[in-house]
């Protein structure tokens, strides 16, 4: 026997799904079908709360606030890196940044000049000696981007290598526990 769906046979949910949307009719729980003209709302289910009439739902108050206990278990190692890549970064980059404004604000000051000063009077002998051959900007900028690329590195794999710890200890004791409460 030839069906219109190309050998299938049809059932009622594949005529509903070629109906137009006008004329669909809605399946009931009871198996009654009701027709639903376009633009009405179908009728409410029995056990349904009607709709709202524009005042806001009453809560019952709460006495106390509620309280939940949480155990965290695992630490996903990977965003634990992430994380930890991310903020290292931004602490190395705090670093540079505070070093070269701390570096400036000094030589504005004339800390290097006096300094300078102080070590050439020391000198009996005279020399020529210069403490900025040692300590200028640039060294001292590029000694600060080094040793943050330093703290990048390690702070990440000091915290990867925490939260490994931390998924050991956790299946050995339980997990940190936590309470939660909401205000």
């Amino acid at each position: 026997m030839s069906t219109p769906t190309g050998g299938r046979r049809t059932t009622p949910a594949d005529a509903a799904k070629r109906l137009p949307a006008g004329s669909r009719s809605e399946q009931r729980g009871t198996g009654q079908r009701r027709p639903v003209a376009a633009g009405q709302r179908p009728a409410q289910r029995p056990g349904q709360r009607p709709a709202a009439t524009g005042r806001p739902a009453q809560r019952p108050g709460r006495a106390t606030p509620r309280r939940v206990r949480l155990t965290v278990s695992r630490i996903d190692p990977f965003s634990v890196f992430k994380i930890s890549f991310l903020l290292s970064v931004a602490i190395g980059i705090a670093t540079v940044v505070m070093v070269g404004v701390l570096w400036t604000v000094l030589a504005g000051m004339g800390v290097f000049d006096n300094l300078n000063e102080l070590l050439r009077t020391l000198d009996s002998e005279g020399s020529n000696f210069d403490l900025m051959d040692y300590i200028g900007f640039g060294k001292v900028l590029s000694l600060s981007v080094l040793i943050g690329v330093i703290d990048v590195i390690l702070m990440t794999a000091i915290a990867t290598l925490m939260a490994f710890l931390y998924n050991i200890c956790a299946s050995l004791v339980g997990g940190l526990q936590l309470t939660l409460t909401d205000d």
